[in-house]
């Protein structure tokens, strides 16, 4: 069990700042805070919880008219799909002697926002790579080593990291860059996740809680996992949910948060799973979350820094990357909340000056992309906290917290915002 702060959350609390401008003025908590909370009083996310697990499945997704149809493949339907462009190319190669790649095109121009299912999808606009001319000659390949290097790690039904992809061509690729850019190429082409390519991402993400996994023959318990947590594989293909009686998910922007949940055992009070990826989601940690989202039917919502780029790393999470945009069926979790740290939460919490930051010019520029986001401008409260920010022309991060104290995140902060009802 969580060790109780022993300093009172019931009383408005009085701090003085020391710095900038705003050194005269008293930061004065405005929220009547509760202490001593239970999972049973937080009946906002029990309702909650009850409402998630009456929802139908929605079964696989069908993009809309306008955009890439993305599946999720078996290793044997990717080598399919290979096997599809190979010959397609040869007869080309018989018919016009001028091959060519047709690949959607990932630019920023054919990124599309569904709004009816709120993510961000890939539209239509294909884009030829031709095989035979100066212009493009490097860059297919570039390609069709990525696809050979693919077609042989799914016969041995073996896995590789982008790095590896890099390190196995160095002399062809030059860059990392460029042979990220042609591996997601690829799974644009074969209109499947690069999941399904065998080709990973580097592992940078863990996870704690009352979950049980199936990792091969393995049986990991998220519950003890000692004063560490459970790495999250990239192979999240090879990764079954065998139960939990958590009630809902937690996901941290912060590594530093993560270790105060985990010194805290705070999953122990509050039944829940709490995962970051230590910045923005990369996307073995949002395949997790997906999967463990859809599976289990739980509330999850999301704690980051008040500043622009905590609202970036949110939107993420639940809208997809425009980078990856063909993948966000399979990576992004729509119905995940922003529960804070939001800007107001800087006065209601009392968070005092000393501990917030002035805004630099590339924090208005972020803060001022995110507001022109057809998503932000669609959602009222998102909006008019970002405008709040944009006010008061100040950040912070989720370790302003604790001036009121160690345990302040973990006994006040999250029990209160939870309690409340408090999230966007």
């Amino acid at each position: 069990m969580a060790k109780k702060s022993t300093r009172k959350t019931t009383r408005k609390t009085t701090r003085r700042s020391s710095t900038s401008k705003n050194s005269q003025k008293e930061v004065t908590a405005s929220r009547n805070l509760r202490s001593g909370l239970t999972m049973n009083q937080l009946v906002a996310v029990r309702n909650y919880l009850t409402e998630r697990q009456k929802e139908a499945d929605r079964g696989d997704f069908i993009a809309p008219e306008g955009t890439v149809q993305i599946d999720e493949l078996t290793m044997d339907k990717t080598l399919e799909r290979i096997d599809t462009e190979i010959r397609k190319l040869v007869f080309q190669i018989e018919n016009s002697g001028n091959p060519s790649f047709s690949i959607p095109k990932r630019s920023a121009s054919n990124i599309i926002y569904d709004e009816e299912q709120d993510i961000l999808l890939l539209g239509n606009q294909q884009t030829n790579k031709a095989l035979l001319t100066l212009t493009s000659a490097q860059d297919t390949t570039r390609v069709m080593e990525v696809i050979k290097i693919i077609h042989e790690l799914l016969t041995k039904r073996k896995h590789m990291t982008k790095r590896e992809v890099f390190y196995g061509n160095v002399n062809l690729f030059k860059d990392q860059k460029f042979s990220d850019a042609c591996i997601e190429d690829v799974s644009a082409l074969l209109h499947t996740t690069r999941n399904s390519t065998g080709i990973v991402a580097k592992a940078r993400g863990s996870a704690v809680g009352r979950l049980r996994l199936k990792d091969g023959n393995e049986i990991i318990d998220l519950d003890r996992q000692g004063s560490g947590s459970w790495s999250i594989t990239p192979m999240i293909d090879k990764v079954d949910v065998i139960e939990s009686d958590a009630e809902f998910i937690l996901v941290l922007e912060k590594d530093a948060a993560m270790m105060r949940i985990i010194e805290e055992k705070w999953w122990k009070k509050f039944p829940c799973i709490t995962l970051t990826a230590e910045g923005v989601g990369n996307v073995a940690t949002r395949m997790f979350l997906k999967k463990i989202n859809s599976v289990l039917k739980l509330p999850t919502f999301c704690l980051v820094d008040a500043d622009p780029y905590g609202h970036y790393i949110y939107s993420v999470y639940i809208r997809g990357s425009k980078r990856l945009s063909y993948e966000s069926p399979f990576l992004a979790t729509p119905d995940m909340h922003l529960l804070g740290v939001l800007s107001r939460d800087l006065d209601e919490y009392g968070v005092d000056y000393s501990c917030r930051i002035p805004m630099d010019k590339v924090d208005i520029k972020r803060l001022d992309d995110m507001l022109s986001e057809p998503y932000v401008r669609a959602n009222r409260r998102w909006r008019e906290d970002l405008e709040l920010m944009k006010k008061m022309k100040m950040k912070a991060e989720i370790q302003a917290l604790s001036s009121h104290g160690i345990e302040y995140l973990t006994d006040t902060y999250l029990p209160n915002k939870l309690y409340s009802g408090d999230w966007i």
